[in-house]
């Protein structure tokens, strides 16, 4: 029994904190939630919802103005084509350069298969694809 309130409220607590962290955030912990609910009960909710705050804070979109700079900056010289699609929350191949946004280091961009992506550096994760 005891078990079990220490799982919900660590799970209320898990929720109620990202409730803080921005909308994305919130939808990827109730998502989570009530995913983990649904295969691992009161367990499998505490899990999920934990999982889907990370999953959603990292998907949070990149300001407007890191979104202006990679559209409007010169392509680097070094434009890469790759046989794998681009897609968001994946990451760039090794053989991609990803160049860092100088106002906001906590971004980079890329141009890959004539496109335009915006990317979190360390894990190369693409955040964006920008038209």
């Amino acid at each position: 029994m005891f078990k079990k309130i220490l799982v919900a409220g660590a799970a209320m607590a898990l929720m109620s904190g990202a409730a803080f962290a921005g909308s994305s955030t919130v939808n990827g912990a109730v998502g989570g939630a009530a995913t983990g609910a649904i295969v691992g009960g009161p367990v499998g909710a505490a899990v999920g919802g934990a999982a889907g705050a990370v999953v959603g804070t990292l998907l949070d979109p990149p300001p407007q103005k890191v979104v202006t700079y990679v559209r409007e900056a010169p392509p680097p010289s070094d434009t890469v084509v790759i046989k794998e699609k681009v897609v968001v929350g994946q990451p760039l191949p090794q053989t991609v350069v990803v160049t860092p946004v100088p106002d906001d280091p906590t971004y980079a961009y890329a141009v890959v298969n004539d496109q335009r992506v915006i990317v979190e550096p360390s894990s190369r994760k693409v955040i964006q694809i920008v038209n």
